[in-house]
């Protein structure tokens, strides 16, 4: 199988920057792999906040993870600065899907690549057309 070469921050939208801690860090010195998923998730939660999404409270925009993955292509850890670039790959009636590459210090190519695809749902957790305010906010991304 031939493996997809990493991305660079020329392909990428909107950019956060996102330092590491210690405690990021496995006993192998490089970031654990649930802390990958922990940055992906918390660049794009402070995006859609930059955005004017609401994402918690009584008012909040529900949507939820229905897919996720990530391609590791170079050790992270602590003390690098992370810079996380995000696009959008896919925007569909209910749902759309994230695209998430982390960027060690000043390197343009990508450390780690994650997606996920998020669903837009009402109260009952149906899922539901998205918005189109929303669909306008996160078609900055495809572009």
């Amino acid at each position: 199988m031939t493996r997809q070469p990493p991305g660079t921050r020329a392909e990428y939208r909107a950019f956060r920057t996102l330092p590491t801690r210690w405690q990021d860090n496995d006993e192998y010195g490089h970031l654990n792999n649930a802390t990958y998923y922990a940055l992906f998730d918390t660049a794009v939660s402070l995006w859609q906040m930059e955005q004017g999404i609401e994402i918690r409270g009584p008012n909040a925009t529900k949507f939820l993870v229905v897919e996720s993955g990530c391609r590791y292509h170079a050790e992270l850890g602590f003390p690098d600065i992370l810079t996380a670039g995000l696009r959008i790959a896919h925007i569909g009636r209910s749902s759309f899907r994230y695209e998430v590459a982390l960027f060690a210090n000043e390197t343009d190519i990508a450390g780690a690549e994650g997606f996920f695809t998020q669903v837009h749902v009402d109260t009952s957790g149906t899922p539901t057309p998205l918005p189109d305010d929303i669909r306008a906010i996160l078609q900055t991304l495809t572009e």
